[in-house]
């Protein structure tokens, strides 16, 4: 399994450190011990999980080590992800290819029967990230994909973390981080309605921006990584909140209150995360939920330890529902 290399990130002054200070952190954790039990890691240097099951295999979505190719392992249980075969699927010959720096918390998405992979590209200009959809040109999912291309999105700004929110009527919703403007203050929660699993067919509206002290440690402020999580009918957003350098990186949950979902009244953000750091177990966030064998687990990511920066690692949980059908993630483990 790969290491990741320490995380570039856009060309911005974070704080309370600089992108300097916090790659040191990072240099220094990953030559100490982690803290936190270490039973429930899968992956002991990564970030950005994604894992997806299905027809009784689990599949697991990132990048090199150099952020320059993304990659999917297949394995039967969570122990084994770690030492699954990762095969790289992009680029590839089919379409063309973008300039790039760095790949960016890919996604591989099951829709109506084909594979989509949706991620982020970096290339060292401040501003011009933007959200881009492979198609799978066959069944496998570890095999070729199509380049389709960037995911056009009338008001053209800085976006990341792009998912696929697919509605019971069957109406696809694209949801993903974004500025507001141009400049580097705050990352909001954005939603669109598709055509197809590669089109943006609306302008973006703004669902959820970092409004309470728990969304606001670190600075820009950021709301990121947002998941669909769907249950009986229910559907909530999970998404990450904080600076990802930070102690205090942690989730958050909107709930969809029904009519349309592209009215912000349609969707209430928990005043409180719900799922946050322990006294062992530092900045859990940009999760990923799977299904195996009937039981729900949260896959995510968080700090080796205390003041790690972007040294991560990637652990698993089971957790539950409450009475009244929203997720209960408990404690990180």
């Amino acid at each position: 399994m790969h290491t990741p290399n320490d995380h570039i990130y856009q060309e911005a002054q974070l704080a309370p450190m600089t992108v300097d200070e916090i790659n040191e952190l990072t240099r220094r954790a990953r030559a100490l011990p982690p803290s936190g039990d270490q039973t429930h890691v899968l992956v002991p240097d990564g970030e950005d999980p994604w894992v997806i099951a299905h027809e009784d295999q689990l599949y697991y979505c990132t990048v090199d080590r150099r952020k320059r190719e993304i990659l999917v392992a297949r394995f039967s249980s969570l122990p084994e992800m770690a030492m699954a075969e990762l095969v790289s699927v992009w680029p590839g010959t089919e379409g063309p290819t973008p300039d790039f720096v760095e790949i960016w918390a890919p996604e591989l998405q099951l829709i109506d029967g084909n594979w989509y992979i949706y991620f982020a590209l970096y290339n060292a200009r401040n501003g011009e990230e933007r959200l881009y959809t492979l198609q799978a040109t066959s069944p496998d999912a570890q095999g070729s994909y199509e380049f389709k291309g960037k995911l056009e999105i009338p008001t053209d700004r800085w976006a990341i973390d792009g998912s696929v929110l697919p509605m019971p009527d069957g109406q696809l919703y694209f949801i993903w981080s974004g500025w507001e403007g141009f400049t580097n203050t705050s990352q909001n929660l954005y939603i669109a309605r598709m055509s197809n699993p590669y089109t943006i067919a609306s302008d973006r509206v703004c669902i959820s921006r970092p409004e309470h002290p728990w969304e606001k440690q670190g600075y820009p402020y950021v709301n990121e990584g947002p998941q669909a999580l769907v249950r009986n009918g229910r559907i909530f957003i999970i998404y990450s909140a904080s600076g990802s350098w930070t102690d205090d990186y942690c989730l958050g949950q909107l709930t969809y209150l029904g009519g349309d979902a592209l009215n912000p009244a349609s969707w209430r953000k928990e005043p409180q995360p719900v799922f946050s750091k322990t006294d062992t177990i530092f900045g859990p966030g940009h999760a990923s939920f799977v299904q195996i064998k009937g039981q729900d687990y949260i896959i995510y990511h968080a700090a080796r330890s205390s003041q790690a920066g972007w040294a991560r690692q990637i652990r698993a949980k089971p957790f539950t529902w409450h009475e009244d059908g929203s997720p209960d993630f408990g404690e990180p483990l």
